[in-house]
């Protein structure tokens, strides 16, 4: 392969990296063609771009993005495909969910991840990954606590409870 077009893979790997917040990194060598096929459906599916690079192109394109994704970089040996999702649980989710329907698998596995400017490194970060909210699921949570008090005061006042608030507020305001 000749510089030039090193030089424009990494390009391309650098416009990637640099427009997803959240790319993992995983081994898929040891699937089959029709395993490959049936992985690569799923990210279709569920939006996930996946593509295979080779570590020196991929190092080169990490640094050049701008990220700080050096720890990554311990990660960057055998085989490396790389997983790009808006998302940062859904690649980790798609991972668990493809091995449990091929139980006799130990493929795709999980290398490393970049999610939410955090660098994840190791199998065992896999369940985290899974269960990491992303940032619009977070601001429902955040709204949902804020409503939920207003909800129980607004709620009482239209049942029965209203009587008994009235007559709180009364003997409250009586004491002063």
């Amino acid at each position: 392969m000749k510089r030039s077009e090193k030089q424009t893979i990494i390009d391309n790997l650098v416009q990637e990296i640099n427009s997803y917040n959240h790319f993992y990194l995983a081994d898929i060598s040891d699937l089959n063609a029709e395993k490959t096929s049936e992985l690569r459906r799923v990210c279709f599916q569920k939006d996930v771009k996946l593509i295979v690079v080779k570590n020196t192109l991929l190092k080169k394109a990490l640094e050049a993005s701008g990220k700080n994704a050096d720890e990554l970089f311990v990660t960057l040996k055998g085989n490396t495909s790389l997983m790009f999702s808006e998302n940062g649980s859904l690649p980790a989710k798609l991972i668990q969910d493809f091995r449990k329907k091929n139980k006799s698998l130990s493929k795709p596995q999980f290398k490393s991840a970049f999610v939410e400017e955090c660098v994840y490194v190791g199998e065992n970060q896999l369940d985290v990954l899974a269960t990491i909210k992303s940032k619009e699921e977070l601001i429902g949570d955040i709204v949902a606590l804020l409503q939920s008090p207003a909800k129980n005061v607004i709620s009482a006042l239209q049942g029965g409870g209203g009587q008994k608030i009235v007559g709180i507020l009364k003997t409250l305001s009586e004491k002063e």
